[in-house]
């Protein structure tokens, strides 16, 4: 394994950091800082076993600690960082605007694993190895999350789905 092999994540690490945390500055210092991990912690790393969950699993982790950690509150000055890639259309670029923000309503962990199968079209298997998670709450994370979008994004209020049992 050489720098080529790690540098060919660097798009798809950088893809789900800035749809995880939504600013670019921010993701960007993630990106840094799980790269650096995976650098001073390579001899870790097993041969072959996925790099790529290794990798999203060190970011995870990170993100974790910066959650814990707790940050300072922020304005980003960067006036491209609010740029959100869209079609031709206005429409387009509200739909946008609205996935983001539904994606934002969802908890954290559900919203990682959505970004992690959608997104970045990773297994429940590798998205489980990455997390560090049994493959059964992955699966359970991703549906929870799904119905959850589903209902904020058709602008209903969650309702827990309750059954009597007698």
């Amino acid at each position: 394994m050489d720098s080529r092999t790690i540098l060919a994540e660097l798009p798809r690490l950088r893809r789900y950091a800035r749809a995880m945390l939504g600013d670019r500055a921010a993701a960007d210092d993630l990106v840094q800082d799980t790269l650096e991990r995976a650098w001073s912690r390579f001899a870790q790393w097993r041969p072959g076993s996925d790099l790529r969950a290794w990798l999203f699993g060190i970011m995870h982790n990170l993100r974790v600690d910066q959650l814990r950690r707790g940050a300072l509150s922020t304005l980003s000055l960067d006036e491209e960082a609010d740029d959100v890639p869209t079609r031709a259309t206005q429409t387009d670029r509200l739909e946008m605007m609205d996935i983001e923000a539904a994606l934002r309503q969802l908890p954290d962990e559900q919203r990682e694993v959505l970004l992690l199968v959608a997104l970045e079209e990773m297994s429940y298997a590798e998205v489980a190895a990455a997390l560090g998670i049994p493959a059964g709450t992955v699966m359970s994370r991703l549906a929870r999350g799904r119905e959850r979008l589903r209902v904020i994004m058709a602008g209903r209020q969650s309702s827990p789905n309750l059954r009597v049992v007698r």
